[in-house]
């Protein structure tokens, strides 16, 4: 009788993984897209300082494992998948992390840390009407960036839940 290989982690389990991961992902994005109108609200020598910290803040471990680590796992449950021999998964799994990194890390990379960056080292302006244009130079650009991140991750959510629906769906009419 052959012995076949099984990988160590079930395919299952590495997409469940995959739409933790995207979903952390676009949950961060979303929070964002929830809390800029607040700033933008505010009087802007107040919005500045505080997305200045808010953005420090941000550069802990938990967000880098979620933000460099959802393409990371989203490929490694490729893998699996097509190990395992779920190839639609597989597929499925692998355009959500291409996706992830053209929609969320390349325009993070492009546009959003560059405008953080420059918010970062502005000296927050004392007249109202300076301060005004600061961070309207700001926080327009960088919202409408954070909306194609918010909704990149989302396509990443739902590719990575429907890998996961198509494990589950292959699972009732095959064995494995």
């Amino acid at each position: 009788m052959a012995v076949v290989a099984r990988p160590v982690v079930g395919p299952g389990l590495a997409a469940l993984l995959a739409v933790l991961w995207a979903g952390c992902a676009f949950g961060f994005f979303h929070a964002w897209a929830i809390a800029m109108p607040g700033l933008d609200a505010a009087d802007p020598r107040v919005a500045i300082p505080a997305m200045q910290a808010l953005n420090a803040a941000v550069r802990v471990p938990a967000f880098a494992a979620v933000f460099f680590g959802t393409p990371v796992v989203a490929g490694a449950a490729a893998l699996w998948c097509l190990a395992a021999g779920r190839r639609r998964a597989a597929g499925l799994l692998l355009a959500a992390a291409i996706a992830y990194a053209l929609l969320v890390m390349l325009p993070t990379a492009r546009v959003n840390v560059p405008l953080n960056t420059a918010l970062a080292g502005l000296a927050v302006p004392s007249d109202k009407g300076e301060a005004t244009a600061a961070w309207l130079a700001y926080s327009q650009p960088w919202q409408s960036w954070n909306l194609m991140r918010l909704a990149g991750s989302g396509c990443v959510l739902a590719l990575a839940g429907l890998a996961l629906l198509a494990i589950g769906r292959d699972g009732r009419r095959s064995p494995g």
